[in-house]
């Protein structure tokens, strides 16, 4: 596999992508993340292409098989400057992986662009649902800390903040 940057010619593999993912979210129990209110909207997705926070996997045919949101920098993600029941591992530069998604048809893919992205800044945030067991399970394997709550302005519903620092690294 490897990651590059979505293009607009990718935007309806990546739409999708999205439906399959809130197919697969609803029959794993996490019907609420994304399924209500059919997230993510085209239009945000058309914005991070053309902010170049868009990025698709591809397997080794080159088939666009996933896609995720990154970026990196210092205070990036406004929603986690405010987290509850607990607190972040470390206040540095950080990148954020969002609406990270796979089509299903190869194992491994979200771990890959997850791996992808913390090769890049080395230190990693990420929330999910709290539906979302798959995520979490997935998170936790990749050696993530759950670090407390956050909430997104999309819905009401808290979001477990996980973060991850170089070589395990707890502070």
């Amino acid at each position: 596999m490897k990651i590059r940057h979505s293009a607009e010619s990718d935007l309806g593999r990546i739409m999708e992508i999205y439906a399959y993912a809130r197919q697969f979210m609803a029959e794993h129990g996490n019907p609420n993340q994304w399924g209500p209110t059919s997230w993510p909207p085209e239009e945000l997705i058309r914005n991070d292409i053309r902010n170049g926070n868009s990025y698709v996997c591809l397997n080794d045919k080159g088939t666009v098989i996933g896609t995720f949101f990154y970026t990196c920098g210092e205070d990036i993600e406004p929603t986690y400057r405010k987290i509850t029941d607990g607190a972040w591992l470390d206040s540095s530069p950080y990148g954020v992986v969002h609406r990270i998604a796979g089509d299903g048809s190869e194992r491994g893919i979200g771990a890959f662009c997850i791996g992808w992205a913390f090769e890049q800044c080395g230190h990693l945030r990420i929330d999910t649902h709290g539906d979302n067991v798959v995520m979490q399970r997935l998170l936790r394997k990749l050696g993530f800390v759950h670090c407390g709550t956050i909430y997104v302005e999309e819905d009401n519903d808290p979001r477990l903040a996980y973060e991850k620092l170089p070589d395990g690294d707890v502070r």
